[in-house]
């Protein structure tokens, strides 16, 4: 028979954890009429993969090898399009963020757009798991001529086990620039009782799932009428609008299904291609 004895500190300690921090800074340019890498550095369980796609463009997925956001996690994502490249970015499967016994989870990412470059970044769905917590923010430098689109989902629990968010922290905080001025600011913050929060009809009227899509172009505004055309038979909430150069477009659904749905039919005639493949999986 052994006895062991324990200090009241270790007895009452908590676990110490390992934070992940993943890093992913990714460069291209336009080279004899084709956008090329010409820099990815990666670390931590950051990853980007670059399939063949036909065309001159390119198309850029990013990994979480961790297989999802625990508390306290952070990752760093630096984007740069050089002149005239052409590329999308994307991710291979919905992001889950996971419960956090109280520190939060951060996602920082950083767009540059050069003269006469164009960039869609097109991440699958975020899933937010009870009690997550997650600050995010973009921040976007356009040159007067880029174009950029923008499409994040969020999705607050897990339809197939009923799950509901009745608490946690989501923070998601939107600046873009384009010729160094500030066009678009935005900031959601759901902070203690989401379930609640997210019930109240001037913030989603119990809507589960919601995105944002923006378009920064020359032509953004003038194509508003096309948008809401588009729209029109949409199996969810979603209104469009455009001022200062761009295009916005807000979709509200109970669950990620129709949602998927409305913005995949949206995205693909809006854009006028595909979504990258890892979405058809």
């Amino acid at each position: 028979m052994f006895e062991t004895a324990w200090s009241s500190d270790e007895l009452g300690a908590a676990p110490r954890r390992q934070r992940a921090h993943g890093q992913v800074t990714f460069e291209t340019n336009l080279l004899d009429g084709i956008t090329r890498p010409v820099r990815i550095a990666e670390s931590g369980p950051s990853r980007v993969r670059l399939p063949n796609v036909a065309g001159q463009g390119l198309e850029a997925v990013i990994m979480n090898t961790g297989g999802g956001i625990a508390c306290g996690d952070r990752f760093d994502i630096a984007v740069k399009a050089g002149s005239g490249s052409d590329l999308v970015i994307t991710t291979p499967a919905a992001e889950r963020c996971y419960r956090s016994d109280g520190p939060i989870a951060a996602i920082d990412v950083s767009l540059q757009v050069a003269s006469g470059a164009s960039l869609a970044w097109l991440p699958q769905e975020t899933l937010l798991y009870n009690e997550a917590r997650l600050r995010r923010r973009f921040d976007a430098h356009l040159a007067e001529d880029a174009r950029l689109s923008m499409f994040e989902c969020a999705v607050f629990g897990r339809a197939a086990k009923g799950e509901i968010v009745e608490t946690g922290l989501f923070e998601d905080r939107w600046r873009i620039r384009r010729g160094g001025r500030l066009i678009y600011a935005d900031t959601l913050k759901l902070d203690g009782q989401i379930a609640a929060l997210l019930e109240r009809p001037a913030i989603a009227k119990g809507a589960r799932a919601l995105a944002t899509f923006l378009h920064i172009a020359p032509d953004a505004e003038a194509r508003l009428d096309e948008a809401r055309d588009l729209l029109a038979d949409a199996p969810c909430t979603v209104v469009a609008s455009s001022w200062c150069g761009l295009l916005a477009v807000r979709f509200l659904a109970p669950e990620i299904a129709a949602l998927r749905t409305a913005a995949i039919n949206f995205l693909t005639r809006f854009r006028g291609a595909p979504l990258p493949r890892v979405w058809q999986s």
